[in-house]
């Protein structure tokens, strides 16, 4: 054997597992497909790395069994990582919604925390590798793979495939994992874009396009769940943290609903504002809410240059239900290019939910996003990828 594990991707779940692994007195060895290890890391958070979030639990992941999670969690805690971080010099801050960013730092001390510490157990990571067959035999994991243009083996009798989703090709993101999963008889959850801007197209594109860069604080809704975060129109749809939560719950054909005043009642600021002074324009309203840009925009569908006085019944119903009820229906999305995460994955049923392993291959586990277990936006994903890494490290 030349290891006690091989673990097949050095993202978030990878590098976790070959740390935790560390700390048990395993040997393994980290095979990344690219030439560094922490790739996606490195860009999120816009390079700074949101690694966990303060208010983690199972309730802000979404999964064909949502209880399948909970095991992880309980295993590796919000403050485990917290714990962890700061052993290695990292604090956290908390910036939006219990997003903790490393103070004074940035996503490559999160990195190096990683590689410094594999360096210390003499964990090998080899980048470039391009792993070609994986086999089975006798308690053993064979894993051929190609480095340099010369092909390798190397052999353990522990596999991890921790190799992510389909978001970001360009980041180095493949297939990798639910193709061997399928090879393998294994259920895949049906794979969607998540986390991932909505676009427009129709009758309707002009109006989002002429308000590209403008941002508004909304609540989102349908039948599933609803976020109050910042939308962001663009030329081609919407995008910003409320759409992208909301995107992981939409599915295609159907209608997202925005109240684009929350928290204010638009009807009661226009009665305020007729005892005012009822010669005020409906714009006069808006604008102290939105950008001119935008009040012009509702002009489309408001009377927004006509006295609040002056307003009709109708009108008023009409303006209460665009403020607070503006539908959208999508018809699209961007795309994993533009995803952050990736919906669906390996079926949690194939999984033991107390330790990653899988059912029909002993001495095999998955971890991280290519099982069906998809997290919010703002450090969920990170949270789950160390638990998993930590999980898998104690079957080692």
């Amino acid at each position: 054997m030349d290891a006690d594990a091989i673990i097949i991707g050095a993202g978030a779940c990878g590098l976790m597992c070959a740390v935790q692994a560390g700390y048990v007195g395993k040997k393994v060895i980290l095979l990344e497909k690219g030439d560094k290890p922490g790739a996606k890391i490195l860009i999120s958070g816009g390079g700074r790395c949101n690694y966990t979030n303060l208010y983690a639990t199972d309730e802000q992941f979404i999964s064909a069994n949502k209880h399948f999670c909970k095991s992880a969690f309980t295993q590796w805690t919000v403050d485990d990582t917290i714990s962890f971080f700061e052993t290695y010099g990292i604090q956290g801050k908390e910036k939006t919604l219990g997003q903790l960013f490393p103070e004074g730092k940035n996503a490559k001390d999160i990195v190096e925390v990683f590689t410094s510490i594999c360096t210390d157990f003499e964990q090998q990571i080899i980048c470039g590798a391009n792993v070609e067959e994986i086999e089975q035999t006798e308690g053993a994991f064979t894993v051929q793979y190609i480095r340099s243009g010369k092909s390798r083996f190397i052999k353990a009798p522990k596999l991890v495939i921790a190799t992510g989703g389909l978001p970001i090709p360009k980041m180095g993101a493949t297939d990798f994992a639910l193709r061997f999963a399928r090879k393998h008889g294994l259920n895949i959850v049906e794979t969607a874009p998540a986390l991932v801007p909505l676009t427009i197209t129709g009758k309707d594109e002009k109006w989002y396009a002429q308000l590209s860069g403008n941002s508004l604080f909304c609540r989102l809704s349908n039948d599933r769940i609803s976020f109050e975060e910042n939308i962001l129109f663009t030329h081609w749809g919407l995008s910003g943290p409320a759409i992208l939560q909301i995107s992981s719950y939409w599915r295609r054909g159907e209608q997202i609903n925005i109240d684009l005043l929350p928290g204010n009642n638009i009807s009661d600021l226009i009665d305020a504002e007729r005892q005012y002074n009822g010669k005020s324009l409906l714009s006069a309203v808006f604008n102290r809410f939105y950008s001119k840009k935008f009040t012009d925009a509702m002009a489309k569908f408001l009377p927004v240059e006509k006295p609040v006085a002056s307003l009709t019944k109708p009108e008023l119903e009409l303006i209460h239900q665009t403020i607070h009820l503006f539908k959208v229906k999508p018809a699209g999305d961007k795309g994993y290019d533009k995803a952050e995460v990736m919906r669906g994955g390996i079926d949690t049923n194939e999984l033991s939910s107390k330790t990653l392993e899988c059912k029909r291959i002993p001495g095999l586990f998955f971890g991280g996003e290519c099982i069906d277990v998809t997290g919010w936006l703002g450090g969920y994903n990170f949270q789950w990828a160390w638990a998993n890494g930590f999980v898998i490290a104690q079957q080692l």
